[in-house]
């Protein structure tokens, strides 16, 4: 898998020099320097609201769950006469099962439950979580990272690679990332690429629906990412700004194809079709190496 993966990079790193492929690799992303929080504002840029994204959509149906459930227990108590025992039995075997969702799986399949319902009753859900994903999708392809997959639900995961733990998201020929974090010699200019790819889809989402609710564990991860590498409170404040206005100005500088990658991911699109949208041409040739690459990862 991992010789597929560098071979597809090689060669999209060719067709790039070649002028084949002339936007993979570049976006240009915002001079590297320390912004002020005013300076972001100036940019219409407001980092509190890549920080702390609150999922609404599946908070508000969980509660809705809960609430029906519970209804339908007491109908159920009254129209056939259960007695409080058995009820109380058949709520002890739901709360254990959940308990085992959450102990073994980490809460993936009530999670798996929740968004596969989000999709067909949450009204934009669906297209929120194309767009979160078209972001990182985008901004990966734009900055050099050549993405080899996605998943736009938890369903779709399980289907495609029966990983119950794995939702939405987006797979990449990320090994000469992956290698560096290991051998503790991340470069500068990797560490960039990552976090304006980590913070692509909250910036998506705020700029096509004007708040994020999805982008949590990016978040989390970019934190862990920059506290395993050892940055402290101020430098970690100066890499986030900087990425959110780089990835900001990026997508929108991109954001007619942004929207069209968003609908065709929507629809299934492979990736050979999403590099096709962002290229606007039909006669790339080089997925044919990311689809290698996603079979022989899988």
């Amino acid at each position: 898998a991992a010789e597929c993966e560098d071979a597809a990079v090689t060669a999209a790193r060719e067709a790039a020099a070649a002028g084949a492929l002339p936007r993979f690799g570049g976006g240009a992303l915002a001079p590297k320097r320390a912004y002020s929080y005013e300076e972001l504002k100036l940019n219409k840029v407001d980092p509190q609201r890549f920080l702390a994204p609150n999922d609404e959509t599946l908070e508000r149906l969980q509660r809705t769950i809960g609430y029906s459930l519970a209804a339908a227990s007491l109908g159920a108590t009254v129209a056939l006469g259960l007695s409080p025992e058995q009820v109380a039995v058949d709520g002890s075997a739901f709360l254990f099962a959940l308990g085992v969702d959450t102990v073994a799986y980490g809460g993936a399949g009530g999670a798996l439950v929740l968004d596969s319902l989000a999709r067909y009753t949450a009204s934009g859900y669906r297209e929120r979580v194309a767009a979160h994903e078209a972001g990182h999708f985008l901004v990966a392809y734009l900055v050099g990272i050549l993405p080899r997959g996605y998943t736009l639900s938890g369903w779709d995961a399980l289907r495609t690679y029966g990983a119950l733990r794995v939702q939405a998201g987006c797979l990449f020929c990320d090994g000469d990332f992956q290698r560096s974090v290991s051998k503790g010699k991340l470069q500068s200019s990797d560490l960039d690429r990552y976090a304006c790819v980590a913070l692509a889809g909250i910036a998506a989402e705020v700029m096509t629906f004007g708040r994020a609710e999805g982008g949590s564990a990016d978040v989390a991860q970019l934190d862990g990412l920059l506290r395993a590498l050892g940055f402290d409170q101020s430098k970690a404040t100066k890499q986030v700004r900087w990425a959110v206005l780089a990835t900001v100005l990026l997508l929108r500088e991109f954001k007619d194809v942004h929207k069209e990658l968003a609908l065709a991911m929507d629809r299934g699109a492979s990736v050979s079709e999403c590099i096709q949208v962002i290229e606007d041409r039909t006669d790339v040739e080089l997925p044919n190496y990311a689809a290698s690459a996603a079979k022989a990862a899988a």
